[in-house]
């Protein structure tokens, strides 16, 4: 079976007993701009990778792995991801930019 390729979007935010400073000036932000309706704000991160797998379960298992090792601090950090075929091959995307 050839490769296929998959985007994955990976979604990291803070556990929810993780105090958030960057949310809360982002809150602190909104309110000074008239949005008091705003009760909380938690930051995180959102990350897109293009991964070539045979299969879907080979790609995710390489995303929750790449995420374990390097994108999220387990410690602090939760992570959770979609994954979809991507709509055409990047390398035919990257020369056609050219």
């Amino acid at each position: 079976m050839p490769d296929t390729l998959w985007e994955a979007s990976v979604y990291v935010t803070l556990k929810p007993v993780v105090n958030d400073p960057q949310g809360l000036a982002i809150r602190g932000g909104l309110h000074q701009m008239g949005y008091a309706a705003v009760e909380s704000v938690r930051a995180g991160k959102f990350l897109q990778l293009t991964i070539r797998a045979a299969e879907r379960a080979e790609a995710e298992r390489q995303v929750e792995e790449i995420c374990r090792r390097l994108l999220a601090n387990p410690v602090i950090e939760d992570f959770r991801f979609t994954l979809t075929r991507a709509r055409k091959d990047a390398r035919s995307a990257s020369r056609a930019a050219r």
